[in-house]
């Protein structure tokens, strides 16, 4: 039998050579495993320049550093809650019994070489991680970037700060000297102040009675393990949206909802990024080398039977405890302790411990759900790429510094007693100031931010009618003074003009032609957030303004009119 032979087409690729060794290495990577693509599509990235946008950057930075700064402590630190007696340099704990974790705390700090110097740049970088990371998150809500489509990556967000305060407090128990002991016995009293279950958690957790022997080898498996590893998987998910869904960017002239104005990743942001990791770096370093942060020699190992006083937790964690000592034990004749009769006995429902937890779940649950409730409130269901300025988003703004009010209101009363002895006044005064404060100080700091808002919104109108006052007093020819106003440039003038003054939302009939309950309730809170408000500056007001004060139309204004801003 003959056999067909069929021609067969072939065509061949040149096959791309590097001339210098770093080409080459990158070139054989890229051959392997198809990486040019995605390096080339994420150097492409335009991300917008502002100052703001820095505490993000901070916050990747410094958890970079924690991970760098854990990894050397970790090759030195014993996480064991066996009893030694102590044998090194530091004098006044020789011979001291304590845990191994709270000895080799000691050897990191005194014998190892920068062993100290590691550890204040670890505890620095912690506190500079969350105090980021809240910036940031204020930074996102003041201006409204939580907006579709960035809801998850708002939660995201929420999630990883929780984990900061997760592994901050893991991270502060480790070293088992009185202060950090002290503060796992309030976790402990919380614990136990569950209804039927607190107990037997507590018997789980530290492994018997308090403080048992097994919480520092557990707490540092979270530590160094698992919590680590939920902020970098969430670091990248959040990244990963901030890719899809491109950056936000604040008002100004050629930017709209379409577009991002900005610097690509590749050269530009890479180099200026990378050269602000290392002024980061520095400056922690510097600070860990210059002042001293949680001096565990001071406080001694840990012991259930003494209680050290003028001590206080972490700033990050502060507002917790501060929320229990805002707590009253008894309200007249009215106590907070109730004894529960069920089948097998009398439970102790210990409401002063367990009631103090709900101003943080509120606080907490608030911050994550408020994409979907402002979106509820207000009816918006838009794509926004283009941030607000907070002045012109009002009721958020004074929201926000309710919250803020709140929060910090808590965290010092962490501090009362030290309140007290510094300033040399009573601590039950102190006390009382403070609960009153955290009632009242949330409406109050709301309505004074609400009012400052709309007072700058009509200060922004009277500079774009009027202008910029110049300083300088001009006598007119009829022997007027009045001062001198000089017209804004272009920019300013986008960045005063560009915004939405929404108005309320009257409520809308359901399918069946009725309006719910609901949709009147809605109704309300709608007309709350947007009833307060001032109109921007119209064409036809700046005309006018412009025809009265001899003054000229900048070109800005086609720009603005485009996106219908300008006309009511």
């Amino acid at each position: 039998m003959g056999a067909w032979l069929i021609p067969m087409s072939t065509s061949s690729t040149t096959e791309y050579q590097a001339s210098t060794p770093t080409g080459k290495i990158a070139n054989f990577v890229d051959t392997r495993v198809g990486a040019s693509p995605m390096v080339r599509e994420f150097g492409r990235k335009i991300f917008p320049d502002h100052w703001s946008f820095m505490f993000g950057e901070v916050a990747l930075y410094t958890f970079v550093i924690l991970l760098l700064s854990g990894t050397f402590l970790a090759f030195f630190f014993d996480p064991s809650m066996a009893h030694v007696t102590y044998l090194g340099s530091y004098k006044p704990l020789y011979g001291v019994p304590m845990s191994t974790a709270y000895a080799s705390t000691l050897d990191i700090s005194f014998d190892i070489r920068g062993g100290l110097f590691m550890r204040q740049v670890h505890h620095w970088s912690a506190l500079l991680f969350v105090a980021a990371m809240s910036v940031h998150m204020l930074r996102v809500f003041f201006t409204g970037a939580f907006r579709r489509p960035r809801e998850l990556n708002w939660v995201v967000g929420c999630v990883l700060l929780i984990m900061g305060l997760a592994a901050g407090f893991t991270g502060y128990s480790l070293p088992d000297d009185l202060l950090s002991g002290n503060g796992l016995r309030i976790i402990d009293g919380v614990i136990k102040a569950l209804p039927i279950v607190g107990s037997y958690i507590s018997f789980f957790l530290f492994g018997g009675e308090f403080p048992g022997d097994a919480i520092v080898g557990r707490l540092y498996i979270l530590h160094v393990f698992l919590v680590p590893g939920v902020i970098l998987l969430l670091i990248v998910a959040h990244l990963f949206m901030v890719v899809v869904h491109k950056h936000t960017q604040y008002p100004g002239p050629g930017r709209t909802e379409n577009n991002v104005v900005g610097y690509p990743v590749g050269p530009v942001y890479a180099a200026k990024a990378g050269g602000f990791f290392f002024i980061v770096f520095g400056i922690i370093a510097l600070i860990s080398g210059l002042f001293t942060v949680n001096p565990v020699w001071n406080y001694g190992p840990y012991d259930p039977s003494p209680v050290s006083a003028g001590t206080q937790p972490d700033w990050y964690i502060g507002w917790v405890d501060g929320a229990l000592r805002l707590m009253p034990g008894v309200l007249g004749d009215f106590s907070f302790k109730w004894d529960i009769p069920l089948p097998w006995g009398t439970n102790t429902l210990a409401m002063g411990v367990l009631l103090p937890m709900i101003p943080a779940a509120i606080l907490i649950g608030t911050m994550i759900a408020w994409p979907w409730l402002e979106r509820w409130v207000t009816k918006d269901n838009r794509e926004h790429h283009i941030l607000d300025r907070p002045r012109n988003a009002p009721t958020r703004t004074g929201i926000g510094v309710a919250g803020v009010i709140w929060y910090c209101t808590m965290w010092a009363a962490a501090s009362s007693d030290l309140i007290a002895t510094h300033f040399g006044v009573s601590l039950n005064d102190v006390t009382y100031w403070l609960r009153g404060i955290f009632i009242l100080g949330p409406f109050i700091g709301f309505i004074i931010t609400k009012r400052i808002c709309l007072s700058l919104q009509r200060k922004d109108r009277e500079i774009v009618l009027h202008g910029r006052e110049a300083g300088v007093i001009e006598m007119t020819p009829d022997g007027e003074f009045r001062e001198r106003h000089e017209r804004l440039d272009d920019y300013r003038l986008y960045q005063l003009v560009s915004f939405e003054a929404n108005r309320p939302v009257p409520a809308q009939p359901g399918p069946d032609g009725k309006i719910s309950g609901g949709e009147k309730r809605r109704a309300k809170l709608n007309r709350w957030f947007y009833e307060d408000r001032v109109e921007p500056v119209s064409r036809a007001e700046l005309a006018e303004a412009k025809t009265h004060d001899h003054h000229d139309v900048p070109d800005a204004l086609a720009a603005t009119g485009s996106r219908g801003t300008l006309e009511h």
